[in-house]
C-alpha cells in the first residue's frame, strides 16, 4: 500500500510529496505517477517509487495503482481534454481497488457556475457514480494565479481585469498541497468534500495596493469591460480559448464566486492560510 500522488512533477504535485515526506511518511511509502522518469529522477534519488503513466493514454494507467493505495488525482493541465483524462484515472483506480481517491477539484464544486469548472464538476460526478472511497478538494484561487505574472503588472503600473469589486479569497499553491497532505495522511475524510479557500477574501484593487506598497511603484487597477479584458490577453499571447476562460473568471470573481472562507483550508492545514502580502513579496524578491 502505497500514497499516490499523480502529476508529481507539477507545481503542486512535487509540494505534495515534499509535504509527505516532512510529515514523516517513509520515502518507500510513496508512489508518484509520472509521465517522464527523467524529470522525476530526484524523486526517485530519495527512495520515491516512479510509475510511469499518461492521463492520455488510459493503458499505462493500468499499472500505475494497487489495491489500498491512498491516490492524489490532481486535474490535468489540458483545459477542454480533462474529462476523459481523468475518466481513465478513475477508471484505473477502480480497477485496482484503491483505499481512498482524492481529486482536487474546484471551489464551489456543483454550484460553481462558471466556465472552468465545468470539467472538474463532471470529474466529480464520474468519482461519485465510480463508488470508489473519495475526498472532494475543492481548490480555491492560488495566489500564484496573479503573483506569478507581475511582470506586466509592474512595467505597465497597472492590474487589468474585468471583475469590478469582486473578491478573491485565495491562499499559496503551498497550502492546497498541505490540505491534500492532510487527507492523504490523516483519517476520516472519506465521503467529505472540502472547500478550500483563504482566510481573507481581498479585490484586485486591493491586490494592487499591495503591490504599490511592497514595490514602491504606482500600481492601480484598471477595472476594463469584458470585452477589452480578453483583447488585452490575447494581445499579450495568451491564445483566445484560454483568454476567454480568464475573462469568464474574472465575471465569476464579479459575482462572489470565489470569495468563500469556509475556513476548510486553515482547519486542515492546522493554520492560517498565508496571507497574499507574503505571496506578493516573495514574488518581488524571486
Amino acid at each position: 500500500m502505497s500514497i499516490v500522488v499523480t502529476g508529481a512533477t507539477g507545481h503542486l504535485g512535487r509540494l505534495v510529496v515534499e509535504g509527505l515526506l516532512a510529515a514523516q511518511v517513509p520515502a518507500e511509502q510513496i508512489a508518484a505517477v509520472v509521465r517522464d522518469k527523467n524529470k522525476a529522477a530526484d524523486l526517485a534519488a530519495r527512495g520515491i517509487e516512479l510509475r510511469v503513466a499518461d492521463y492520455s493514454a488510459p493503458e499505462t494507467l493500468r499499472g500505475a495503482f494497487a489495491a489500498g493505495d491512498r491516490v492524489l488525482l490532481i486535474s490535468g493541465s489540458e483545459v477542454g481534454r480533462r474529462v476523459p483524462q481523468h475518466r481513465a484515472v478513475i477508471d484505473a483506480a477502480r480497477a485496482a481497488g484503491v483505499a481512498l481517491l482524492a481529486y482536487t477539484g474546484i471551489l464551489g464544486g456543483p454550484d460553481a457556475d462558471f466556465d472552468l469548472a465545468a470539467e472538474h464538476k463532471e470529474t466529480e460526478r464520474l468519482i461519485l457514480d465510480s463508488g470508489l472511497p473519495h475526498t472532494f478538494l475543492r481548490n480555491g484561487w492560488y495566489h500564484e494565479n496573479y503573483t506569478e505574472h507581475l511582470a506586466p503588472v509592474l512595467e505597465h503600473g497597472a492590474v487589468v481585469g474585468s471583475a469590478g469589486d469582486g473578491r478573491i479569497a485565495s491562499a499559496s499553491r503551498a497550502d492546497y498541497a498541505a490540505a491534500a497532505v492532510a487527507v492523504l495522511t490523516g483519517e476520516g475524510h472519506e465521503g467529505k468534500a472540502y472547500e478550500l479557500s483563504g482566510d481573507v477574501a481581498w479585490s484586485l484593487a486591493e491586490y494592487a495596493a499591495e503591490v504599490a506598497a511592497r514595490s514602491g511603484k504606482d500600481i492601480s487597477y484598471a477595472n476594463v469591460p469584458a470585452e477589452q479584458h480578453l483583447a488585452v490577453l490575447t494581445g499579450a499571447g495568451v491564445p483566445e480559448p484560454m483568454a476567454a476562460i480568464l475573462v469568464d473568471v474574472d465575471a465569476a470573481i464579479g459575482r462572489g464566486r470565489l470569495a468563500g472562507t469556509s475556513g476548510d483550508l486553515a482547519r486542515l492545514i492546522g493554520r492560517p492560510t498565508t496571507p497574499l502580502a507574503d505571496a506578493v513579496s516573495g514574488a518581488l524578491k524571486g
